[in-house]
């Protein structure tokens, strides 16, 4: 018999201490769990909380860990990683999967698992945070506004930039790829950049270039709509320079140079202090177009990333505990609508 728990994979992360922090806000109970004990056990005694050390390449111990919870809330990138082992685990245990991504691979590979989910009796849903539930949302409000659009525009910014240590690793990781869009439902490696343009975001106007955002995966899911851009705020100084990256590409691949850049985040903050993090605001902007030429505008302001991430990703894990789990591959507003995002304190809605 499953028990009401869940497990926090990664909760010795950046936004993994910040779920665990907050989770009894939710009247939520985690399972802490990591690779290293030195690493959980502090934290899990500050906050008087369960823990598991699991490695996730131990098959075996991992499906353990997992057997007696009813979710896997796992926060522990880069994803492309990690993520499969995991999803792996909860379907030979029955265990329901939430994560917290942004990578398309991910997207792709949980979609293709949904026969599997579904034979299990699982849910399988990543992008439980800020990848991707505010834009994820806002595309289902867009596209229920303009049912036959068919070309959907995404962009998000924040009045203050401030990334994690993890958020940070992933980028590097993804350091030489290409970018992606949507093309008539088929999913196109384009330049990262390759198109820019200025977004009225309401409290504020940012500069904004085309990127690889899990939407090109989850928004088509959710939505249907076949032609898909995102975009998210750069300064203009550095679009130009990524303007010429694909001509470094191969070097930007290499594991030198890679390490190099790794070194230098592993010598700043894990992340955004909680001042930083309180006075900053995400931002989204969506435009859904039909084949008449309509258009329809509307944007979302909300509490910075990371506050949003742990806010939506207990939300969602309350929500399945509490029997609202469809088995399957599903995502955010797909299964519990566009208006899953007001449920976060701070959020506010707008068409424009």
């Amino acid at each position: 018999m499953k028990k009401s728990e869940f497990l926090l994979y990664g909760a010795n992360g950046y936004t993994g201490k910040l779920i665990a922090t907050m989770s009894s806000e939710y009247g939520l109970t985690p399972i802490l769990a990591g690779r290293k004990e030195i690493a959980i056990k502090p934290l899990a005694k500050n906050l008087n909380l369960p823990y598991r050390i699991i490695d996730l390449a131990d098959t075996k111990r991992l499906e353990d860990a997992v057997f007696d919870v009813k979710v896997v809330l796992h926060a522990a990138g880069p994803f492309q990683y990690t993520a499969l082992p995991m999803i792996e685990a909860c379907l030979a245990t029955g265990t329901n999967y939430l994560d917290i991504t942004g990578e398309i691979p991910v997207f792709e590979m949980a979609k293709r698992l949904d026969k599997k989910a579904r034979n299990a009796g699982i849910m399988i849903m990543p992008g439980v945070g800020f990848d991707v539930v505010p834009t994820d949302c806002l595309s289902l409000f867009l596209k229920k506004a303009l049912p036959d659009a068919t070309q959907l525009t995404i962009a998000f910014s924040s009045l203050k930039a401030a990334i994690s240590h993890g958020t940070a690793i992933t980028m590097v990781q993804n350091l030489g790829q290409a970018g992606a869009v949507r093309i008539n439902g088929q999913i196109v490696a384009v330049p990262i950049g390759h198109k820019s343009m200025v977004v009225d975001f309401g409290v504020a106007k940012h500069f904004v270039m085309s990127i690889p955002w899990g939407d090109i995966s989850t928004a088509f899911h959710t939505t249907g709509i076949p032609n898909i851009e995102t975009y998210t705020r750069i300064s203009q100084r550095l679009f130009r320079f990524l303007r010429f990256q694909k001509y470094f590409n191969p070097i930007l691949r290499t594991k030198f140079v890679r390490g190099f850049i790794q070194q230098q985040i592993n010598k700043k903050p894990p992340g955004p202090t909680d001042e930083e993090r309180k006075n900053n605001k995400s931002l989204v902007w969506g435009q859904v177009k039909n084949p008449a030429g309509k258009t329809i505008e509307a944007r979302l302001v909300g509490p910075d990333g990371y506050t949003l991430t742990v806010h939506s990703s207990l939300l969602i894990t309350k929500k399945v505990l509490g029997g609202e789990a469809m088995p399957g591959y599903h995502t955010p507003a797909k299964a519990f609508g566009e208006n899953l995002i007001l449920e976060v304190p701070g959020v506010s809605r707008e068409v424009i």
